[in-house]
């Protein structure tokens, strides 16, 4: 199936500025820091979440998501569902291109927003722009650099107006300041996501080494005893509840499937999710 996945890119002075490609179904699909590059995405076929440090924002045909760079992962809403692979348009934001195409220097701004990620409606006017890059990729004989460089400053001018940045200069310089949360703010953001150790020390920009000490020194336990521990606790309160169904609580509770919920609450209560319901 990966080597029918389609891509399709258009790139000005070497850089990718824009791209299309196929996704293919999958349950989490990570996005890696990189310092001097900040994106928008349109969904054009399907229906994803976005995962960052403690927010999350929907990604569908009706709504973008405008990312910083930092780390984050896309999640599949339909993962389970299997539907198939669905379709994104990116738009690429650097910092140098920008710089030259604006004819200004982005250190000079020290405008800040509060989000790492930030959900957009697609609006006529965004609908429009993603079917004109649409159509360059399709057609990339069409993209030569002026018109490559007029897509690049209308982008621009419509995110400043979009997010009430005060400038076009200062919408650019606040991609590229994340907001790096607390430790214990990421970890309690996460609790029921159903991360691994490897995704969740992702979240929080260190290595797999450094997470598991750190959450050690503040947890007094390893990652996954501690967080299974409190999704039995959940599990249990839900449990009392007969109008969920064991596939709601597993859900709740961020299991994999019911088959290791299962498995994992009688390990750790001796007795099977629908045993503990009836005692």
């Amino acid at each position: 199936m990966n080597g029918a996945l389609k891509m399709k890119t258009i790139k000005y002075n070497g850089r990718v500025v824009f791209q299309k490609q196929d996704i293919p179904s999958f349950k989490r699909m990570p996005r890696v820091f990189v310092g001097s590059e900040a994106c928008f995405a349109f969904v054009t076929n399907g229906n994803f979440n976005v995962r960052e440090q403690t927010e999350s924002a929907s990604l569908n045909k009706n709504c973008g998501v405008l990312a910083k760079c930092t780390n984050y992962f896309y999640e599949n809403t339909s993962y389970h569902n299997d539907e198939g692979v669905g379709e994104a348009i990116g738009i690429l934001l650097y910092p140098e291109i920008f710089q030259s195409l604006f004819n200004f220097d982005i250190s000079q701004s020290n405008y800040r927003v509060n989000y790492n990620i930030m959900q957009v409606e697609v609006d006529r006017l965004l609908e429009h722009y993603r079917d004109s890059i649409n159509i360059l990729l399709d057609s990339p004989e069409l993209a030569d650099d002026l018109l490559i460089e007029s897509k690049l400053r209308e982008f621009v001018i419509l995110m400043a107006k979009r997010t009430n940045a005060p400038s076009e200069l200062d919408f650019l310089a606040s991609m590229f300041k994340p907001n790096f949360a607390k430790f214990e703010d990421i970890i309690q953001s996460n609790l029921y996501a159903d991360l691994s150790v490897n995704e969740l020390a992702a979240l929080c920009h260190m290595s797999v080494s450094t997470f598991k000490r750190k959450f050690k020194e503040v947890y007094s336990e390893p990652p996954m005893k501690y967080i299974t521990k409190l999704k039995i606790n959940k599990a249990k309160v839900l449990l009392k509840d007969n109008n969920l169904r064991i596939s709601d609580i597993v859900f709740e509770t961020g299991f994999e499937s019911i088959s290791t919920f299962n498995r994992t609450f009688k390990g750790q209560t001796g007795l099977s999710p629908s045993e503990f319901r009836l005692a």
